[in-house]
């Protein structure tokens, strides 16, 4: 059933290269050694990327469209009109918020603003030195009518004696101040303000602003540079006390910039620890007790090699001129356990083969088993990663981009460095090396003499006279553990019982946490968690989320704004805003529009004004309204003559406004109100850009899971080609996925474009465990479905284990480095990887063994079956070796070499590997194989000794009446004793031809009759021809067929 051919081609590609690996390895070891020194060039033409804007918000967002509109008609002049509530950008700029620092709540005090002054003096004349040039703020500053930007808040301190005593009020929002005549704007710069019918009764906080000249990159330089100092001096006056009555909280525009910065060389030091903690547990991992067969140095090659391939994908990435950003660093975490799983499955396939093979033959057949389970592995997370690509948020892009790159290198160079690695130890195996120091040792067999420390820490390998030898082939514990403890503990029904109801509760937690998620990557989680920017952003949502922003809106086109339907229309539209929940009232509105045609019409008579034509109109507008002193005169764009109206723009504020949920509403609602105008408007404001993420990342989320799911399914059945095997992954995918996204809302992980990451990446993660568990109980086969859970764990048990701690040990790291941005890698990591393990260890055996084949049969009744006699006198578990019986027990004995007390003969069939793995089969040697290489010694003794013996009573004196004169049985009716001694004439012919045979020739033919899979010889040596024979099986009586218990009966 399903697509073989792959898993055909695979195998036999993977079987040739394995066959060239083996005979020259040092090709494929030199080879990507050379390449690694090459690509990590590439390094040297490192270009960072800390920019938030462009990282964080989608790159054909709506509010970067908004913000083109805008710029096209107002483009912001920061030497001599700028302006600070119609900025399209966040320029350069340096800000504090400033709170009592003593105790006292209100800083309406005088002993506040002289502090107040000097914090302001010593930000102002701050000398800055950038490309060997001295500035101050006041050199650089964004001008207005070519006067620097000025907090006049500050001019307060001229009547703050008079409000402190109670003989001045101060009005909210707006009052002019009766000794400068400033017009202060209370709302823009207090903060949590308490007003009482409009006096404002205490100010818990205030914030001083300072924009520098962003005009050209030469201004941006400069003004960068004098960020640095800002931020600097100001921390330096807040830590030594500068300040008795206040404390500050202080922001830049490159503070995000720099704290992305901060969090990429936060983790660079536990590069080492982590490396050497996955070293350690490769290692240990790959050891066993056989010193020999122990390959410690493999599993730390494992992890140079998937370094290697990392170094040499992102070298390659940065020659392409990819930039690079600070999550990139979360990827050589996630390699190091991608790599050290495809190690242990290598490893595992190793062990498997028979070590009677030379090494290129080992290294081909390792290829061509482990070909499904590591290319299975690496694909559907290469899948994953270039789904991901497609997405509009250019951090993501990047990230999946370097990442799948480096995943096929891992990939690549696992079959080429690691595999040579292989090879070269399978040649110091076959010399019975030592595997950490390389001597030559003995076998656990011949080592008794020996002393006991010799025995434990250099005995190893096999014997080549005697290689089945047991003493030297233990069976691995962990892997018995699974198949004889857990696999009965699961199999009991009380425990599926418990393993469903905690699956329910499961998929009940996860269901409620997906109603609690929440979207948008916050601001203050992209600092660390010890920045001075934490306390500046709970600083600003604690006191300035009242009046946040400062919205524009632009109507583009040209209109006769001197026709009042048109006045109508746009004052209609400005209603509508106002009438909005997220917008305040009229007082805060500026409209150039409102505000002129109210003028005109007051003025009329007194100014002579006319605006019943549109060249009156703008001609009245011009020499009334927009003179360059009046900020509206930044609000209306002409056509080149001047003649005409082609863009207009007014100002609403938003009020009230808190959190990325509220923020994502009111955008929503605002661009709503501008698509159901008549005009054509835009609304805009430079956070907006950012806010586009909360629109864009929950459909983009569930696009690329949906499709990395389907993707996904499809991959598994092209691997795995079983369409029942194909739905128990589907059903595993879907499952682990909804854990992931609920737990990780429970787990204060918002939607965002970090997680978003997280969640493409966990898809090609959530196949690995499933996938192959399900394979292992379908390809099982046993009939009992407690059998093959027995089997698929006794598979694939250890491999999950190991392969989930790997994965996760190597993302420890990322939880030390202590920021949001890595956190959310190692939650969301975890997540997926314990989901998927706790799917493939108890789950998916429970699920299948109700509802899997034969899960509907009942057992008991198929082998009640009654015995004879005979059947009964037979050793237990019963054999039938032939199907010819030899009834005189004396004559068995002597002849057939039978010792009843010894175990019968045992027909396997053909060793078979059941799971694919994500991790190693076994991480010491294969307990399958060793079992099954014991039981095989047995059968070849036994062998042995019929053959022997049956060549001796066919030389003997014996008449062949007296030997064969009663004892066969005609039990199947189509052999006759007439036919058996003409057989055996012929028999007897052959042999004496052997015999005449040259040497050469007579032992190539018992080299190939020893390698063949032969029954045990009874007295007639050539079979009888039957349709099916018997077979060993799982069940008691040990023959696959039951029926064939009732037609055996002799008379």
């Amino acid at each position: 059933m399903g697509i073989k051919c792959i898993d055909a081609m695979l195998n036999r590609a993977f079987f040739r290269l394995g066959l060239i690996v083996g005979r020259h390895p040092g090709y494929f070891l030199i080879v990507p050694l050379l390449l690694t020194m090459f690509f990590v060039t590439g390094f040297q033409r490192v270009k960072y990327n800390i920019d938030p804007e462009y990282l964080f918000s989608p790159v054909n967002g709506e509010g970067k469209l908004e913000r083109s509109v805008a710029e096209s008609y107002f483009k912001v002049n920061y030497s001599s009109r700028f302006n600070v509530a119609r900025i399209t950008r966040a320029g350069r700029f340096g800000r504090v918020i400033v709170t009592a620092k003593d105790g006292i709540e209100n800083i309406l005090r005088q002993e506040v603003w002289q502090e107040l002054r000097i914090l302001d003096d010593m930000i102002q004349n701050t000398t800055v030195l950038y490309d060997d040039d001295y500035f101050t703020y006041k050199d650089i500053c964004a001008k207005w009518n070519n006067e620097c930007f000025q907090n006049d808040i500050l001019n307060l301190d001229r009547i703050l004696d008079d409000v402190e005593s109670g003989n001045l009020n101060l009005t909210f929002p707006l009052m002019f101040n009766p000794v400068t005549w400033d017009a202060h704007a209370f709302p823009v710069f207090f903060g949590g303000t308490t007003v009482r019918d409009g006096i404002i009764i205490s100010v818990p906080s205030v914030q001083l602003v300072y924009f520098a000249n962003a005009d050209s990159k030469k201004y941006d330089k400069r003004g960068a540079a004098w960020e640095d100092m800002f931020l600097d001096r100001v921390g330096d006056a807040q830590d030594n006390g500068l300040f008795k009555h206040i404390r500050i909280a202080r922001f830049a525009s490159r503070t995000l910039d720099k704290e992305l910065e901060k969090n990429t060389n936060s983790v660079i030091p536990y590069f080492t620890s982590t490396f050497l903690i996955m070293a350690i547990f490769s290692i240990v991992t790959c050891m066993m007790t056989d010193w020999v067969r122990s390959k410690p140095w493999l599993g730390l090659l494992g992890n140079l090699s998937a370094s290697m391939a990392t170094l040499s994908a992102f070298g390659l990435c940065i020659y392409m001129g990819i930039d690079f950003i600070g999550i990139n660093l979360a990827a050589p975490f996630l390699m190091i356990g991608i790599g050290i799983d495809d190690t242990f499955v290598m490893l595992a396939a190793w062990r498997r083969t028979s070590i009677k093979l030379s090494v290129p033959e080992r290294m081909a057949h390792m290829l061509s088993e482990a070909a499904v389970s590591i290319t299975i592995t690496s694909i559907t997370d290469m899948v994953s990663f270039f789904i991901g690509i497609f997405s509009p948020f250019p951090s993501v892009t990047i990230f999946c981009i370097y990442s799948g790159v480096a995943t096929l290198f891992t990939f690549v160079w696992h079959l080429t460095f690691f595999t040579a690695c292989v090879a070269i130890s399978g040649y110091c195996e076959q010399k019975n090396l030592h595997s950490v120091v390389c001597i030559k040792v003995q076998p656990v067999s011949k080592s008794k003499n020996r002393s006991w420390l010799y025995r434990v820490m250099c005995s190893g390998g096999v014997d080549p006279d005697d290689i089945n030898n047991p003493e030297d082939n233990k069976e691995h514990a962990m892997m018995a553990f699974f198949r004889d403890y857990f696999a009965k503990f699961l199999n009991n029904s009380f425990v599926k019982v418990v393993v469903i109801l905690v699956f329910g509760a499961y998929l009940l937690g996860a269901g409620y946490g997906i109603t609690q998620i929440e979207e948008g990557l916050e601001r203050r989680k992209v600092a660390k968690s010890d920045s001075y920017a934490i306390e500046f952003f709970d600083r600003e949502d604690d006191y300035f989320r009242e009046f946040p922003y400062r919205v524009q809106v632009i109507i583009s086109g040209e209109h006769n704004y001197s026709d009042p339907y048109v006045q109508w229309q746009v004052e209609n539209l400005t209603q509508t805003f106002e009438n909005t929940s997220y917008v305040s009232s009229t007082l805060y509105t500026e409209s150039w529009l409102r505000s002129f045609v109210q003028y005109a019409d007051r003025n009329a008579d007194y100014l002579n004004i006319s605006t019943s034509d549109e060249d009156s109109f703008i001609s009245a507008l011009k020499e009334y309204w927009l003179n360059d002193g009046s900020p509206f005169s930044l609000d209306v764009k002409f056509n080149d003559d001047g003649t005409r109206i082609v863009g207009m723009r007014f100002l609403i504020q938003a009020v009230n406004i808190s959190g990325t949920e509220h923020e994502k509403e009111m955008v929503r609602a605002l661009r709503r109100i501008c698509a159901e105008s008549s005009l054509n408007a835009t609304v805009f404001h430079p956070y907006f850009v950012f806010f586009d993420q909360f629109e864009l990342v929950r459909p983009m989320s569930l696009q690329n899971m949906v499709i990395g799911a389907i993707v996904m399914m499809i991959i598994s059945f092209l691997f795995i080609p079983n369409v029942l095997c194909s739905l128990w992954v589907a059903f595993s995918i879907i499952s682990i996925e909804t854990g992931v996204i609920g737990y990780m809302a429970l787990w204060h992980v918002n939607l965002d474009s970090i997680s978003m990451i997280n969640l493409i990446m966990c898809i090609g993660f959530s196949v690995d465990f499933t996938a192959h568990i399900c394979y292992a109980y379908m390809s099982s086969t046993a009939k009992r479905p407690d059998e093959r859970v027995r089997e698929s764990l006794y598979a694939l048990g250890l491999p999950i284990f190991q392969g989930a701690v790997s994965t996760i040990l190597g993302m420890v790291a990322l939880l030390l480095a202590d920021n949001y941005i890595f956190l959310v890698f190692f939650k969301m990591v975890f997540l997926v990887v314990f989901c998927g393990a706790m799917h493939g260890l108890f789950l998916l055996p429970v699920l299948l063994s109700l509802f899997g084949p034969g899960s509907c049969t009942n057992w008991d009744e198929e082998e009640n079956v009654k015995m004879s006699a005979i059947e009964k006198s037979l050793p237990h578990p019963y054999c039938i070796p032939h199907p010819q019986f030899t009834l005189n027990s004396s004559i068995q004995n002597t002849y057939m070499g039978f010792d009843k007390n010894k175990k019968p003969f045992k027909g396997y069939d053909i060793d078979k590997d059941l799971g694919l793995g994500t991790s190693e089969e076994n991480s010491s040697e294969s307990g399958s194989n060793n079992s099954k290489e014991k039981q095989s010694l047995e059968d070849e003794m036994t062998e042995r000794k019929y053959k022997e013996r049956w060549r001796r009573s066919s030389a003997s004196d014996y008449p062949r009446s007296e030997f064969h004169a009663s004892q066969v049985l005609d039990i199947y009716g189509n052999e006759s004793e007439r036919d058996w001694f003409r057989k055996k004439e012929r028999f007897e012919e052959n042999k004496r031809r052997f015999n005449d045979q040259p040497k050469v020739v007579i032992e190539s033919s018992r080299s190939m009759d020893n390698k063949r899979h032969r029954r045990r010889y009874t007295p007639p040596e050539h079979s009888y021809n039957r349709n099916r024979e018997l077979t060993r099986s799982s069940s008691h009586h040990n023959l696959q067929q039951p029926r064939y218990i009732q037609e055996l009966r002799f008379p």
